[in-house]
């Protein structure tokens, strides 16, 4: 009897914490919305802000989360990565703005308003310059205190990058650009990953589901898209299609070579400077 109820449909529930943002609900959208058959399995959909999807891995609350690569360097214990669903900018990423033209040599010297401690684009900003003083705030809310002059400068990720100068704002540093220049390789922000202990099997299994929930809003871009704006936070689909764009590419489908050796250059260079107390085992769900 057991091995029958193993096998009846939806008997096992794998819980998957992603965040709001339009460009996690795009590929989240086949298994979210039951357009792909899961072999037995039963997607449970958790939507959480990245920073709090952050905190909960540190405990191993759900099965597969959305993370931020900084935030894996304190969990590669408990998860492995998966090899699809990252958010990786090719010679572009998080922007540094200011209210007054400001030039990178200045950041010594400046308050800046950061998105997280456990963002990769802190991590990316302190590989730049590990010295610069800083506030936490909110995302959605950066470039409110930069327009107030609350701050120097703020670290803009998400869809602000895309329309600060129309605010009046300006460019101080693209860390895409810069990582790009040094490295050669693409910047990653988040990717996806799942708990060790659901074993290599299940793990696997998962995996081959997750990936094809990509392909299938992939291949049908516009009723994708159509969903995720109801995450979008009143974007204008104009802007909510640039920004997936951005973000869900073809190192989503898979990290490839230099994705793959992008996240652990990023581990090392942290590691290297002493912001990632101990030297990160990447690896990847095969």
């Amino acid at each position: 009897m057991a091995v029958t109820a193993e096998k009846t449909p939806g008997i096992r529930t794998i819980t998957v914490a992603h965040s709001p943002d339009s460009d996690d609900a795009f590929m989240f959208y086949g298994l979210a919305t039951n357009k792909l058959e899961t072999d037995g399995l039963k997607f449970e959909h958790t939507l959480k802000d990245i920073q709090t999807l952050n905190e909960d891995a540190k405990n191993g609350v759900f099965d597969v989360t959305a993370i931020s690569f900084h935030a894996y360097a304190y969990v590669a214990d408990k998860y492995a990565l998966l090899p699809h669903g990252a958010s990786i900018g090719d010679k572009y990423g998080p922007i540094l703005v200011s209210k007054e033209p400001r030039v990178a040599s200045d950041i010594l010297s400046m308050k800046i308003a950061i998105p997280g401690e456990l963002t990769s684009a802190f991590l990316a900003m302190r590989i730049y310059n590990p010295d610069f003083e800083y506030v936490v705030v909110p995302f959605d809310q950066i470039i409110d205190v930069v327009k107030k002059g609350d701050v120097d400068a703020g670290l803009l990720i998400h869809e602000g990058q895309l329309f600060y100068n129309q605010l009046g704002l300006h460019k101080v540093l693209d860390l895409g650009e810069w990582w790009h220049e040094k490295t050669g390789l693409p910047l990653p922000m988040g990717g996806n990953v799942i708990r060790r202990d659901l074993g290599k099997d299940l793990m696997k299994q998962v995996s081959k589901h997750l990936h094809e929930s990509i392909v299938y809003s992939m291949e049908n871009r516009e009723d994708a898209l159509s969903y995720a704006m109801q995450f979008a936070r009143d974007m204008q689909p104009e802007l909510a299609d640039r920004f997936v764009a951005m973000w869900v590419n073809d190192l989503t489908l898979d990290y490839g070579d230099r994705g793959r050796e992008a996240v652990r250059r990023l581990m090392k260079e942290g590691y290297d400077r002493g912001i990632i107390p101990n030297k990160v085992k990447v690896d990847f769900v095969e």
